[in-house]
């Protein structure tokens, strides 16, 4: 959420920022929508304060009266008082203070500057390119016919064990899934290829490593909101098992941002870097007849992803390291893509700047997203009480980004699609086969 200090002070700033932002739900309006409510509030908290004052000044008084009549007198006073303060400052001071803060957790993050401002992902704009689209002396085929010929993908008989939007993995291409897991976990724990990445980054650049996770799939109602991403326009998206109260995690860093939940760090201790594989879900409610067939827009899928708390200072830099290992591994993999820095009315409302990377798909002819790196600064920390104690003895709101590093099914896809071959087998990347112990996928077996 945005500090509420910045917001009394400084409303213009949020202002400007859904203008940018083109949310359908938070016109401009908003801003002194809120203002009022938090006005209200305060008033009444004030009065409620002021009554409890009043109240303790009148227990250390009363015993001091010795008139009969006048400490009855002064008794039903207070009665009075305490059912006029039980009306005011009860529950209805309970529902101001929900609607003031309900309101506070929908405005969205105040945007980086170098953001593009843009209505939409149309307006989004491709920042760089690296490697050259492949090309093939035949006609590419889609990652879906490839898979279905070779027998490792199966989504037919998984529409009939669970329906649409969900896939079998099987064969060659269950175990690239894992070989790609490996991948990204020796990368990310290998001090001298993490060394050359930071210093690519900044001159003495922290090069301190990642710590593997492997987090919980399930998260409480209460931490989800903490973390926003369990908003009303979220929920539509969230598989909930009502008889646990409980969520299944549409992202793998849902459960890792809350690793130092309503924990203060030291300054000494930053950053701190995680990496998380999991199985993730996702009902894909808003996007009806979009990438209905196959495994690019699923219900379930595994990946793995980056955690970061780091110093305020640090946090744009750090996003700038994480993109970098994402480029370093696509690199890796050899597999052409572009970096896309998503403008104001496609970013997440948690993101002060996001920033994208698609893969050429040759079977599809396009390019498409695989990888997003999001930089939160301190909007999710500040729900989560994530503090860092400075050195100088001062406290506050340390900055988080996440980023993806390996969504596994999207790049099976990208793989399939640009290491194909003419006879339907597919290569694999050299950088794979020391895990997997194969070069070529040909069937299931």
């Amino acid at each position: 959420m945005l500090d509420l200090k910045l917001l009394r002070q400084n409303p213009d700033i949020l202002r400007e920022e859904l203008k940018k932002r083109n949310l359908k739900d938070m016109p401009v309006s908003k801003v002194d929508e809120f203002l009022a409510l938090d006005e209200k509030y305060r008033n009444s908290l004030a009065k409620k304060e002021n009554y409890e004052r009043r109240k303790n000044e009148f227990s250390r008084e009363i015993v001091k009266i010795k008139d009969q009549q006048e400490k009855l007198k002064r008794i039903s006073e207070m009665r009075e008082d305490k059912d006029i303060a039980e009306k005011l400052f009860g529950q209805n001071l309970k529902d101001l203070e929900k609607k003031v803060t309900d309101l506070l957790f929908r405005f969205p993050n105040i945007s980086h500057s170098s953001v593009p401002i843009g209505r939409d992902a149309s307006e989004n704009q491709v920042e760089r390119e690296w490697g050259e689209k492949t090309k093939f002396n035949f006609k590419p085929k889609d990652y879906l016919e490839l898979g279905e010929k070779l027998d490792v993908i199966d989504v037919k008989k998984a529409g009939e064990v669970s329906g649409t939007r969900f896939g079998y993995l099987k064969g060659g291409l269950a175990r690239l899934e894992f070989a790609l897991v490996q991948l990204a976990f020796d990368l990310l724990t290998n001090e001298k290829i993490i060394q050359k990445i930071a210093a690519s980054v900044a001159k003495e650049y922290s090069a301190k490593t990642f710590v593997p996770v492997v987090p919980p799939v399930m998260i409480k109602p209460e931490v989800y909101t903490r973390m926003a991403r369990l908003s009303e326009e979220d929920k539509n998206e969230r598989y909930y098992i009502p008889s646990d109260d409980i969520y299944l995690v549409g992202s793998s860093e849902h459960t890792l941002g809350p690793l130092h939940m309503d924990e203060t760090l030291a300054e000494e201790d930053l950053p701190k870097r995680y990496c998380g594989f999991s199985t993730c879900f996702r009902r894909e409610a808003g996007s009806y007849g979009k990438d209905t067939k196959g495994i690019l827009r699923v219900h379930q899928f595994d990946k793995v992803e980056i955690v970061s708390f780091s110093l305020p200072e640090n946090s744009l830099q750090e996003q700038n390291f994480i993109v970098k290992i994402q480029e370093y591994l696509m690199q890796a993999l050899k597999i052409p893509y572009q970096v896309v820095k998503i403008c104001t009315g496609d970013m997440g409302r948690p993101d002060a700047r996001q920033i994208d990377i698609e893969a050429w798909l040759p079977g599809m002819g396009e390019y498409r997203e695989t990888h997003t790196s999001d930089l939160n600064t301190d909007y999710q920390a500040r729900r989560l009480n994530t503090r860092v104690k400075r050195k100088n003895g001062k406290t506050e709101i340390v900055h988080m980004n996440d980023a993806t590093v390996f969504a596994i099914g999207r790049i099976l896809i990208a793989i399939m699609e640009n290491y194909q071959r003419e006879d339907g087998s597919i290569r694999v990347p050299e950088v794979l086969q020391k895990y997997c112990g194969f070069k070529e996928i040909k069937t299931a077996s």
